[in-house]
């Protein structure tokens, strides 16, 4: 029989509980009871102790339960964490832009542009930028930037933990609305430059800056990751870098800054703005100075060299970037052009490219000088005084001030006027009786001066207007007079003029305007205008290729097509006139029997050939220059013509190197290759010294006495041919090799250019060639109505184009011709351009004489090919005056029926309009006018 206890332990037992070890504990307590008690009453006491309630559970199975509830909260939570860590981590990887790029770094660099004598004339960027292999770098520079930003750099696997928590502790203390302390190592600041672009303040952006420093270090090496780093941060006042912030702040190259230097320079990243030692310069020498002790501290530099540096003032020196060369800022902006049109807009300003051009600074301002001179002269002998350009009341004058205190502040504050030059000034009138003006000299805080104005000056301005004391006027101080100066006004004409190689198209100067301040507008590059009789010379050319010779006559009498009755500038006629006293005196009438007898389409087609104009239409008055051309384009035609008929395309970049060195473009045409000592030049041939029409010639070659045979073929122009194919050998010498497109024969370049001569000797340009004793060519030209005036002509190795007019179109005055207004310019020019160079004659090809004979009109000289009869002329009279000529011949077909159809205004410039209805009978012989003789001049060039 079991006892109570025993009930016990069996309802363990049934209820599933432990039947072993727990068991027989059960019974060694129970028989421990009963032998205790000594009988019943032992046992009865047991009875109540084990089963008058439930059992007590050990305290360590509490415990276990406890620790088992908080280890699977601390799981699942940590599992939580990780999957919200692991999502946001995917998060910022996904996110996160490669490092590879780095490999192949290359920093925007500022793309210079070289003079030809390799000065430097400008810099292109969009950032300041001077890159500095690590190689380079003085080793104090990198010590400085590393002790103020990161001195760990060269231990750390791109983020430095500690510096991170305490920086986050500092953070902690500073309470609230105060910058957060970042502690980013220098590879997480090219991550931030570099990669992310972002300098947001917050937690993801430093996790991904983090993230990427790591990354960056396991593929660049430490030196790498400097170079960037110390070529790509801002320094303020524009510099990206340390090259280029060496020069900002102290005007000199990276190896030349001392330890101060380096130091400031490296105290500059934490806040170029609030360390700018112009602003701030208290704040910038601490900085400096905190920078300097942490190099001593880290043992970068020693305590005397500590201390030398810490006592060397803070002085930034004002560096001037290289601008135009003065006068050149037309040069510039049309380099930067083209390289925008080449390279496009990234390449060039960032890519770093390194181009030289053809500029001639001194060639440059002799251009931009005459140009300006040229511009005043027709301003004060057609404008006038326009007045003052301010007034200063209560200066000056009866109970005016004349205190130079009160007087130069207020003149300090004025503002220039537009299109005022460098070399001007801004003065006050203080005595208008006598001329007395005063002005500052040296900038708003300059020293004042006072002078009188030039006598001429004071008349002149009485014939317009009275001078008031107090007026602002623009005035120029006398270099060689300081107790005077000149009266100076914006001159509200423009011009514009060219200079450039005649055999190779570099071009060496370029004047777009009056001013580049006031009008960045290129008139050079950018200005169609008509060109006036400039344009003759080629309808002579077209003449010289097709075997007309320059002593054939075309009769200079009145000629209508329908109702258009085209005259000569004179209002004359002179019969029966030779080509060359034709174009000499710039006849219309002949030039438009010319161009109807050769057909104008083909003059058209030369035209278009030679690059003077785009499109030509097949109108007779275009013949007269009734089209519209550059000035740029004008001189490359007019150095084909000097060049021997090879085409020559006006190029003002010599070449263009990529950053590292290497040619990735130069112009095409000319190239040179080997050739042996004893190979001769392809277009080896004698200089010939031109004979003047007043010397005796007695050796001269008389004309031929027997006319060669019609169909004889014309004798091949050496110089078309092929150059020689030439094995170099050792003793190989470089060759020049042209391998341009030939517009025309260099006969018949050489003919024109004959004609041209007495141009400038006699004819219309003889303003243009006074006082230059160098053989020159050129035509004067102008527009109808007097709207252009232009001069072009050359020397053997130079070609110079002036163009004088207003931008909107309009008359610059009656009979103020071309030879008038721009040939003084061109002059001027030519002359300065030519002072240093040798006489060159012009080449007479093989096989051309130059004979002189009488045209009728006086003694000429001119050239003659060798199956034409000098001073002879053949007869048309089966042609041209027997009314032969067709409609494709004369371009009658485009000719409108009145000369108020023929012009079209745009813009205020007159344009051929085609497509009119041909005029009736136009290819027939025209008759006489029923006006009187000298009808309407027509469209296209008069002088």
């Amino acid at each position: 029989m079991c006892s109570e206890g025993g009930q016990d332990v069996g309802g363990l037992n049934a209820g599933g509980r432990d039947t072993g070890r727990l068991g027989a504990s059960s019974d060694s307590f129970r028989r421990a009871a009963g032998s205790g008690s000594g009988g019943s009453g032992g046992g009865s006491g047991g009875g109540r102790w084990l089963g008058g309630g439930p059992p007590r559970r050990p305290r360590f199975r509490q415990w276990r339960r406890a620790l088992g509830m908080a280890s699977a909260i601390i799981l699942l939570g940590v599992g939580a964490a990780g999957i919200v860590a692991w999502s946001k981590y995917a998060g910022l990887v996904a996110d996160l832009p490669t490092v590879e790029g780095l490999k192949s770094y290359q920093p925007p660099v500022m793309s210079r542009l070289y003079s030809g004598d390799d000065r430097l004339i400008a810099e292109l960027a969009s950032e300041r930028r001077i890159f500095v292999p690590y190689e380079a770098i003085p080793d104090r520079v990198k010590n400085a930037f590393l002790a103020a930003e990161d001195q760990k750099f060269w231990t750390h696997g791109g983020v430095d933990p500690l510096a991170i928590l305490r920086a986050g502790l500092t953070d902690m203390t500073r309470g609230k609305g105060r910058r957060p302390l970042g502690a980013s190592t220098i590879t997480q600041q090219v991550a931030r430059v570099m990669l992310l672009g972002s300098n947001a303040v917050s937690m993801e952006r430093k996790a991904k800056e983090a993230l990427l420093a790591i990354r960056i270090e396991q593929v660049l090496p430490k030196e790498k990751i400097l170079e960037i780093y110390l070529n790509e941060i801002y320094l303020g006042e524009g510099a990206y870098g340390i090259g280029a912030a060496a020069q900002a702040y102290f005007a000199k190259p990276l190896d030349q800054l001392d330890d101060a230097e380096a130091a400031f320079l490296a105290a500059l990243p934490k806040s170029p703005t609030n360390y700018n030692p112009h602003r701030f310069p208290d704040a910038a020498r601490g900085r400096r100075n905190w920078v300097l002790e942490r190099m001593r501290e880290l043992g970068w530099l020693s305590p005397d060299a500590t201390q030398a540096a810490i006592q060397e003032p803070l002085i930034p020196r004002d560096y001037h970037r290289p601008g135009p060369i003065p006068g050149s800022e037309w040069y510039g902006e049309e380099v930067r052009r083209e390289l925008i049109e080449r390279y496009g807009v990234e390449q060039t300003m960032r890519g770093g490219l390194d181009v030289h051009t053809s500029l001639d600074p001194t060639t440059q301002n002799q251009a931009t000088e005459a140009l300006r001179e040229g511009l005043m002269a027709y301003d004060r002998s057609h404008g006038g005084w326009r007045g003052a350009v301010g007034h200063l009341d209560g200066v000056g004058g009866r109970g005016g001030s004349t205190d130079e205190a009160t007087w130069s502040a207020r003149l300090g504050t004025m503002a220039a006027p537009a299109g005022m030059l460098e070399q001007w000034r801004l003065a006050v009138v203080l005595d208008p009786t006598t001329g007395a003006v005063g002005w500052v000299e040296g900038g708003a805080l300059g020293e004042p001066r006072r002078a009188t104005l030039l006598a001429k000056d004071v008349g002149w301005i009485r014939n317009y207007r009275a001078l008031r004391a107090g007026d602002v006027l623009m005035i120029e101080p006398q270099a060689d007079d300081a107790a005077h100066v000149a009266l100076r006004q914006v001159p509200q004409i423009e011009g514009a003029a060219v200079t450039m190689d005649a055999r190779t198209g570099r071009v060496l100067a370029i004047v777009g305007g009056w001013s580049f301040a006031a009008s960045q507008f290129n008139r050079a590059t950018q200005a169609l205008r008509q060109p006036g009789s400039s344009f003759k010379p080629f309808v002579y050319l077209d003449a010289m290729e097709q075997g007309i010779s320059p002593s054939q006559t075309f009769d200079d009498s009145a000629v209508s097509y329908g109702s258009w009755h085209p005259s000569n500038y004179e209002k004359d006629f002179w019969g029966p006139t030779t080509l060359h006293d034709a174009l000499r005196e710039s006849r219309n009438l002949v030039t438009i029997r010319l161009a109807a007898h050769i057909g104008i389409k083909t003059v058209a087609d030369l035209a278009t050939n030679i690059g003077l104009v785009q499109s030509m239409p097949h109108v007779l008055p275009a013949a007269l220059g009734a089209v519209e051309t550059t000035v740029l384009r004008e001189a490359g035609a007019y150095a084909t013509i000097a060049n021997g008929g090879r085409k020559v395309t006006p190029t003002l970049i010599d070449d263009v190197q990529d950053r590292d060195g290497h040619v990735i473009w130069r112009p095409e045409g000319l190239a040179l290759s080997t050739a042996t000592p004893d190979a001769a030049p392809v277009d080896a041939q004698p200089d010939a010294v031109f004979p003047s029409a007043g010397q005796d010639q007695a050796g001269a070659e008389g004309p031929a006495t027997t006319a060669p045979d019609a169909a004889q073929p014309a004798k091949p122009d050496a110089s078309q041919a092929p150059p020689p194919i030439v094995s170099p050998g050792r003793d190989a010498l470089p060759a020049l090799v042209d391998g341009r497109k030939r517009i025309a024969s260099a006969d018949s370049a050489f003919q024109i250019t004959t004609m041209m001569q007495d141009v400038i000797r006699r004819g219309t340009g003889v303003a243009a060639g006074a006082g230059i004793d160098h053989p020159i060519a050129g035509k004067t030209g102008t527009s109808q109505d007097f709207n252009d005036a232009w001069f072009a002509g050359y020397s053997a190795d130079l070609v110079t184009v002036v163009w004088i007019g207003f931008d909107t179109p309009q008359s610059i005055g009656k009979n103020e011709t071309g030879g008038a207004i721009a040939g003084p310019i061109w002059n001027r020019i030519m002359k300065a351009s030519l002072a240093d160079r040798p006489k060159l004659d012009f080449r007479v090809p093989e096989g051309v004489t130059l004979v002189r004979y009488d045209t009728g009109r006086g003694v000429a000289i001119d050239a003659f090919k060798s199956d034409q009869i000098p001073g002879q002329s053949a007869s048309f009279a089966s042609a041209a005056d027997a009314g032969a000529l067709t409609a494709a011949d004369t371009g009658a077909e485009n000719l409108p029926d009145s000369e108020s159809d023929m012009v079209e205004t745009s813009g205020g410039q007159a344009r051929p309009q085609l497509g009119a209805a041909p005029a009736a009978g136009a290819a027939a012989r025209p008759a006489a006018p029923s006006q009187p003789a000298g009808g309407d001049i027509g469209m296209g060039g008069l002088y």
